[in-house]
């Protein structure tokens, strides 16, 4: 599993709720015409009121590979810059294991073991 994670920033709060809101329609796309897309989120921060916070999870590397062939990445990137992106940083990460966050007893866990 892959795990995209990304901060891009905006000259105000306008511009940025401006880029989450007209990036939408393709973020759905993503979602619903990609295989291999678990998650594709790019959201306004709570608390920098400039900054969009992006979470991506891909099933696998070939899976996020095709996405960097597909119409929508590209129109993703293009709307994104119309808005006036002033930086990005954009990391990916490798997951080799998963568990719940909480036990049978619904506290929650560090570990991985069951």
């Amino acid at each position: 599993m892959i795990i995209v994670s990304a901060e891009i920033e905006y000259a105000d709060r306008a511009a940025r709720d401006h880029a989450v809101e007209i990036t939408r329609d393709i973020q759905q796309a993503t979602r619903d015409d990609e295989p291999g897309c678990l998650a594709y989120c790019f959201a306004p921060d709570p608390c920098v009121d400039h900054r969009i916070q992006v979470y991506e999870l891909w099933s696998d590397a070939e899976s996020l590979a095709k996405h960097f062939e597909h119409p929508n990445y590209f129109k993703m990137r293009e709307t994104l810059g119309s808005a006036g992106i002033t930086s990005a940083v954009s990391r990916k990460y490798e997951v080799s294991r998963d568990a719940p966050v909480y036990n049978a007893d619904h506290t929650p866990t560090a570990g991985f073991d069951a």
